[in-house]
């Protein structure tokens, strides 16, 4: 990482749980900053996580609001989102309900499914196949 890198990594302001705080955005760069700002192991699985979703959704949309990466198939709507947390990374999968399988936890808004992610338990394949199947599913309008 260069010095520049990390000025702007230790820049940004980390909210209550480890959350980076990035202003909203759209495109690449927005995650970017994002992913860099993550802390301790995230930011390692945060391009990890960018890494398998480009691979699996070819010209996926991109963005930051609201602090947390969005991913889309179309400008303004979007299938995924991630957010820190002091020990996980949370996944929301916006139509995971529809998912096979179903992401393990539940959320109070119809349809929403989570996936946490703790130091060590990232499962790629897992990550992947539902990365698959969101993407073509209807998105959320945001």
């Amino acid at each position: 990482m260069s010095n520049e890198t990390k000025e702007r990594a230790e820049a940004v302001k980390l909210l209550s749980g480890g959350n980076p705080q990035i202003a909203k955005g759209y495109g690449n760069e927005p995650i970017q900053a994002y992913i860099r700002a993550m802390p301790g192991w995230k930011s390692a699985i945060g391009r990890r996580m960018d890494a398998l979703i480009e691979q699996t959704v070819p010209g996926v949309k991109k963005a930051v609001k609201w602090n947390s990466p969005l991913y889309g198939v179309e400008e303004g709507s979007w299938f995924l989102s991630l957010h820190c947390y002091a020990k996980f990374i949370k996944v929301t999968f916006f139509q995971g309900t529809s998912l096979d399988p179903v992401p393990p936890v539940a959320s109070k808004m119809s349809g929403v499914r989570y996936f946490h992610i703790e130091e060590g338990t990232f499962d790629e394949a897992r990550f992947v196949d539902w990365v698959q199947q969101a993407s073509r599913l209807p998105s959320e309008k945001m």
